[in-house]
């Protein structure tokens, strides 16, 4: 039996890989561009929320009344897409889902999180006292904040050596790297969005129909300021070793049962690509588990493709859209959670050139 509290075993990171990095890489692109071919496209599902219904309630009154806006928007643009057909609300409601399936996939996932409901993250100090009064005497601080980072681990060892900061795991290294890149494109779509808004006063002249272009920058800067809150703080749980890299043999399973058909990845590379290997041939041996956790094998680095040796592959996609009922279903998560993974692996198919076929 876990020592671990019911709330805090429900916190965990899941790591979907949506497609491979280029192989071998692209050395003139910026380590730290938002759309970098070198790495590999994953989508991240959150579930940061302690369940405390104290902490909730510990709020302040402003967080509450932005969360109560919150709450009250969503609820009227769900009803813009209950109106009648050919009104302007359920045109303006099928607009504006067209535009959200535009919004970058990691975007929508940050800002989806709350950092007041997770785990508070100040100085090391304070944290040891607020875990000291929190938890039980019994219990290690470092226990009782343990986030599992859950990743498919034939994925993440089928991938060349990097040389960057080989002591982390590359599930954490290819987290930090992509809150680095997005933290600095959110605080400037923040502020952008924020410039753009006023600009939009003279629509306030036109009868009847509400100031739509005004609300649309306020949502979009609210969007930003989330994400880049998010990205801060996923950084710091980072940076005090509060996410653990946590293997998954039933999402490894899921990820050799649906990895696209080679005929699909075809229509997604270059005509001069040379031919791609299968599924099957990727390395099938997973890391020593040790009561969950990878051991520290010294054999099991023997088990990395030599990059040398590596074949010189484009990108491709790594799950379909049959395979999100199946990860709703592994992991337990609700219904609402698929659209942003549907959404995900349309954007990525994209990215890749392929066609957004459903």
């Amino acid at each position: 039996m876990s020592a671990l509290p019911k709330a805090m075993r429900t916190m965990r990171i899941i790591a979907l890989p949506l497609s491979r990095p280029n192989i071998p890489p692209d050395h003139g692109l910026k380590p730290h561009a938002i759309f970098n071919p070198n790495r590999m496209l994953i989508f991240y599902h959150f579930d940061l929320s302690q369940g405390n219904s104290s902490k909730i309630q510990d709020q302040s009154s402003i967080k509450r009344a932005v969360k109560w806006a919150s709450i009250k928007a969503a609820d009227l643009w769900a009803g813009f897409g209950k109106a009648p057909e050919g009104s302007w609300k359920l045109q303006t409601y099928e607009f504006g889902e067209r535009i959200i399936d535009r919004i970058d996939f990691e975007e929508l996932a940050l800002k989806g999180v709350d950092p007041s409901l997770g785990p508070s993250i100040t100085h090391a100090d304070a944290t040891q006292k607020a875990n000291e009064v929190n938890f039980s005497e019994k219990q290690r601080p470092t226990e009782a904040l343990r986030i599992p980072l859950i990743y498919p681990p034939s994925i993440y060892a089928s991938l060349p050596p990097t040389g960057v900061n080989e002591v982390s795991h590359p599930s954490i290294v290819h987290l930090r790297t992509l809150l680095t890149s997005r933290e600095p494109r959110h605080r400037r779509g923040f502020w952008m969005w924020m410039a753009i808004a006023p600009l939009t006063a003279p629509f306030m002249i036109v009868p009847i129909i509400p100031n739509l272009p005004f609300f649309f920058c306020v949502w979009r800067s609210w969007s930003h300021y989330r994400a880049y809150r998010t990205s801060q703080y996923l950084s710091s749980l980072l940076d005090q070793g509060l996410i653990t890299p946590e293997p998954s043999a039933a999402l490894d399973q899921l990820y050799t049962s649906y990895v696209p058909s080679l005929s699909n990845i075809e229509s997604l590379r270059s005509p001069t690509a040379p031919p791609l290997r299968s599924a099957a041939s990727l390395p099938a041996n997973t890391p020593n588990m040790n009561n969950g956790h990878p051991s520290h094998d010294p054999t099991a680095s023997s088990s990395q493709p030599d990059a040398s040796n590596v074949h010189k592959t484009s990108q491709r996609l790594l799950l379909t859209r049959k395979a999100i009922p199946q990860i709703l279903q592994l992991f337990g998560l609700p219904q609402s959670s698929a659209a942003d993974m549907y959404r995900a692996v349309e954007q990525v198919r994209g990215r890749l050139g392929g066609t957004s076929g459903r």
